[in-house]
């Protein structure tokens, strides 16, 4: 029995990344360093920054506001919980757009 079937040349491997390529089940080769390349673009991350600082600032209130409904001692725990998610917020930020550390730029 001979080691080739089906007549292709190649590799089992170049054949079968070619066939998925072919299929659209593997991504083509990245265009890192390109514009409109792999990385995610200004104004997604414009967006993501906004989004994180609004939905945990949301977050602190509702449940500031729901603590001092429940124990009635307005607006001391409302105004905590306000500082609590902005500092969440701005953290978030920091991950999202601080420097990386050898373990995260993998």
């Amino acid at each position: 029995m001979s080691g080739k079937k089906g007549g292709s040349g190649g590799s089992f491997e170049e054949r079968l990344s070619t066939a998925r390529r072919k299929r659209g089940l593997e991504a083509p080769p990245s265009k890192a360093g390109k514009p409109g390349g792999d990385g995610p673009s200004m104004m997604g991350i414009g967006l993501r920054v906004g989004v994180e600082l609004v939905s945990a600032l949301a977050v602190g209130v509702a449940i500031g506001w729901g603590l001092d409904s429940f124990f009635h001692t307005r607006p001391f725990l409302l105004m905590l919980f306000v500082l609590l998610g902005g500092a969440a917020g701005l953290l978030n930020v920091w991950r999202l757009l601080g420097p990386k550390s050898d373990s995260q730029k993998n």
